[in-house]
């Protein structure tokens, strides 16, 4: 598979609202695509597995927390995971183990089912699968859950690169 400017490589990330976890997931894999020069190639959203925050912006923790980090998350805006969502993408990257469980059991076909990961296995350093939802913590543990987003989004930027990058 070779995503084009045409047909981007397109990836959602999945977390329980949508206002946390996924839209940080969304925000660094955009940069990360954008600094290298393939932010034509790539197609990133983030939904919520709930309905709760649908029209949301991301919290405003998520938001302070992408911010001291250098990222603009000002622009998102809360949604829930539809079966659409498996039509369109490439590649569904779930936050932790519960996404991933309630993700599988919306997956229709095995072929939805196989577009599901878990964002924290991209990262051979992981010590858990699992990013906690920072939602009831305070400031601080935004920035360190931002921060694993960041190290498993890198890894995972690092194994599609390859199949974005355009042929020479």
């Amino acid at each position: 598979m070779t995503a084009s400017a045409a047909d981007p490589f397109r990836v959602v990330f999945v977390c329980t609202g949508n206002i946390c976890r996924s839209p940080m997931a969304d925000v660094v894999f955009r940069g990360l695509a954008d600094a290298a020069g393939l932010g034509s190639r790539v197609a990133s959203t983030s939904a919520g597995t709930g309905d709760w925050h649908v029209g949301e912006q991301a919290d405003q923790r998520t938001l302070d927390s992408l911010a001291r980090r250098g990222y603009d998350g000002s622009h998102h805006r809360a949604r829930q995971f539809t079966q659409q969502d498996f039509a369109r993408s490439d590649l569904v990257v779930a936050l932790d183990r519960t996404h991933e469980r309630i993700l599988r059991g919306w997956a229709r076909r095995e072929s939805d089912a196989d577009k599901i990961a878990l964002l924290m296995s991209f990262d051979p350093n992981a010590p858990t699968l699992d990013i906690p939802d920072p939602y009831y913590a305070g400031p601080g543990m935004f920035d360190e859950v931002l921060g694993m987003i960041e190290g498993a989004s890198r890894a995972l930027f690092r194994q599609l690169e390859p199949a974005i990058r355009p042929a020479v």
